[in-house]
């Protein structure tokens, strides 16, 4: 039996699962840069059934492959928690702050840095005559170093390049459409799409895409039809959203449907479920930067009859022996 929750795509596709445990079934301490806080997360829940922690999950198969000791180094989930934490805490004591030690963090769930007094300037050391880590230890706003590098796609100064795919360029004329995949507002990009949150926003099984009007009356499609989306590297089904908002020549799905070709390992296959990977550049920004281009991309769209059925969330099937 699999636990569905402990479940995902590529559980279909694989030949081992190794379940691991949620947030809710482990410790972990929860801190970023730019918060006040470190927040001792205390686990809730013992693991459900065999899931594992993801630590002893990898931390048994480098024992397993002879290279345990250099991959844990003799500590367990909470003897690593301590040890990031007393290197975090040595940092905090060294710039003036005050964090107590482990065992009182950890019995006290938090610590809370002192609030800055005081509006906040934007490059004050600056501007009180200090400099910047650049060569010049000025702001600039040309960059030798980067000109060295001779990278055509990505020039020593800020400038206009044309995009590899937009609506003034050729591929307009058979794409007419410009692609743009936000973050979804029902999941955490791919997680819980099995979740009747999430799929309770779509339409006949499937990710919405949102059309303008004009754009929607030029291919005579309606609200709630299904479409095909496609251009040259692949395409996927949707369900259509007519919006008044959205600017002509522009469509716009969510990212995170979980991907479900109609042929499992056939390379360009039909995504039935909406999932835009399917259709989006697979390239960098340029050769220094390598961010993401999924939001560079011509589509375009049409009405799709007798759509099969979406099987994305189905459990794979288990073999036991």
């Amino acid at each position: 039996m699999v636990h569905e929750p402990f479940w995902t795509p590529p559980a279909k596709h694989a030949d081992i699962v190794l379940p691991a445990t949620t947030t809710m079934e482990r410790n972990d301490i929860g801190a970023a840069e730019l918060s006040r806080f470190w927040i001792a997360m205390h686990q809730v829940v013992p693991p459900f059934q065999q899931a594992r922690n993801d630590f002893d999950i990898f931390s048994e198969l480098a024992d397993r492959l002879g290279f345990g000791a250099e991959y844990h180094q003799n500590r367990d989930e909470m003897g690593w928690l301590r040890h990031m934490y007393d290197g975090a805490r040595k940092q905090a004591l060294e710039a003036g702050f005050d964090p107590p030690d482990f065992d009182t963090f950890w019995a006290s769930d938090k610590y809370e840095f002192p609030a800055d007094e005081g509006p906040t300037t934007l490059f004050a050391d600056f501007r009180a005559g200090a400099a910047l880590k650049t060569p010049s230890g000025r702001i600039e706003l040309v960059s030798e170093k980067i000109r060295s590098f001779g990278y055509p796609d990505c020039p020593a100064h800020p400038a206009w390049l044309e995009p590899a795919e937009w609506l003034g360029g050729p591929l307009a004329r058979r794409f007419p459409l410009h692609l743009l995949s936000h973050q979804p507002a029902t999941r955490l990009h791919s997680q819980l799409d099995h979740a009747s949150l999430s799929r309770q926003t779509k339409i006949r099984d499937r990710e919405p895409i949102q059309l303008s009007v004009e754009d929607a009356n030029d291919r005579g499609l309606v609200d709630g039809d299904v479409v095909r989306v496609f251009n040259d590297r692949g395409a996927f089904l949707a369900g259509v959203r007519i919006c008044t908002t959205l600017m002509t020549g522009v469509v716009q799905i969510a990212t995170g449907a979980w991907y479900d070709p109609a042929e499992p390992g056939v390379p360009g296959s039909l995504d039935k479920h909406g999932n835009p990977n399917v259709v989006t550049l697979d390239k960098g920004t340029s050769r220094l930067s390598q961010g993401s281009t999924a939001q560079t991309c011509l589509v375009e769209v049409e009405k799709y009859d007798d759509p099969p059925t979406v099987t994305a969330f189905e459990l794979p099937v288990i073999l036991r022996v």
